[in-house]
């Protein structure tokens, strides 16, 4: 099993740092290439044609590779989830009174592109609630996410893991079920990629989208999807120079060439090439993909299981383990009214985490420790 990988990480040795969910500590090596990427543009006369090329490709065979996914062409270079919900909801026709099956509570920007949908086009929104807070939360949620799914669902377009309290989501059973009515399965994997374990050969999505600046490990500002064979004939949001063919002979780019790439890259945003952003996600992903995810999840399902079944057994309700991930698990109080308290202890211990709906969401990685863990549950007293 991994052993902590602190020294990897710059964080100061008096933060407790159990936040990765909402943005990730920048690894050393990747604070490392973002800065000499940047210092790369003071002499430009170095950067040449084939390098607005190079790292692109790093970073979509890395990044296919973490996903499973055989062909780095089926990736795209997006800005963030906002821009990879626009472009699948630009290229599925939709119909009055189709419907869209979401979670309650799931992050906005995988909601609000499909709430406009419903003046637009007319559509339907299927908010699935969480069940109350208790015994069997989990799997109750799973259920009636699949008894949602019917004839007139178009679109299912949920995370594999809720953001704010690390509810795990049964994603092949979902893509069984969309399979029979003819759905598309949209999958926001921004809190699981990268430290969950992910296969599109398994799960078959028609899209996977993720921001890079959490478990990817990457700088604010660049995020990476998957495009299946359903969309590779699509439109993408941008006519940019270089998601139409032949971009790569920069002697011909006044020759216009209205084609574009094949499969998923003709949706690359515009200026994918970043010098820095691009070396610095590719990097993240090299490291997790030196880590594994599956070694990310035991690290910390051993750090943090005996003081979850601690503030179970002090009356808190924390999901049961097989309903949830290892890295990213929410605290709910029997009487919120009492969070203001552990607010404040948190606060003055120095222990960083968030507040989602009413989860204190805890989001460990392999920089933490149990020490990190008994400080945490020390503020629960």
């Amino acid at each position: 099993m991994l052993t902590n990988q602190k020294h990897l990480f710059s964080l100061s040795e008096d933060c407790t740092y159990l936040n990765c969910a909402t943005l990730s500590p920048q690894l050393k090596r990747v604070e490392q290439v973002g800065i000499e990427n940047l210092i790369r543009k003071s002499q430009p006369q170095h950067i040449q044609s084939g390098h607005f090329f190079s790292d692109r490709t790093v970073l979509k065979e890395r990044f296919a590779e973490l996903i499973d996914a055989e062909d780095p062409h089926s990736t795209a270079i997006i800005p963030s989830v906002s821009y990879g919900i626009a472009t699948v909801i630009k290229n599925i026709p939709f119909e009055k009174a189709d419907e869209i099956v979401l979670l309650e509570e799931q992050f906005p920007s995988n909601f609000y592109a499909w709430k406009a949908l419903e003046k637009s086009h007319g559509v339907k929104l299927r908010v699935i609630a969480a069940p109350p807070v208790g015994n069997g939360r989990g799997k109750l949620w799973n259920e009636q996410l699949l008894e949602s799914i019917n004839t007139k669902t178009r679109v299912v377009a949920i995370p594999n893991v809720h953001w704010a309290d690390g509810t795990l989501f049964d994603l092949k059973a979902v893509r069984a079920r969309t399979a029979d009515v003819g759905a598309y399965l949209i999958i926001d994997g921004t809190q699981s990629v990268g430290a969950l374990p992910f296969s599109v050969k398994d799960i078959r999505p028609d899209a996977l989208i993720c921001a890079g600046y959490k478990w990817l490990m990457g700088a604010y500002g660049l995020g990476m999807a998957y495009f299946s064979e359903r969309f590779h004939n699509g439109s993408p949001l941008e006519n940019n120079w270089i998601n139409h063919e032949g971009s790569e002979d920069f002697t011909k780019l006044v020759n216009y060439n209205e084609s574009f790439k094949p499969k998923a890259s003709r949706f690359d945003m515009g200026e994918s090439s970043n010098f820095i952003h691009v070396p610095m996600l590719s990097e993240g992903i090299r490291q997790i993909l030196e880590w594994q995810p599956t070694a990310i999840q035991e690290y910390c399902d051993s750090i943090t299981t005996p003081f979850i079944e601690e503030l179970i057994s002090k009356g808190y309700f924390i999901e049961e383990g097989t309903q949830r991930a290892r890295h990213l698990f929410g605290i709910y109080l029997q009487d919120n009214a009492g969070i203001d308290p552990i607010k404040q202890r948190l606060q003055a211990a120095n222990i960083h985490v968030s507040y989602r709906g009413k989860a204190i969401r805890v989001s460990p990685h392999l920089y933490n420790s149990e020490e990190d863990m008994k400080r945490l549950i020390a503020c629960f007293y």
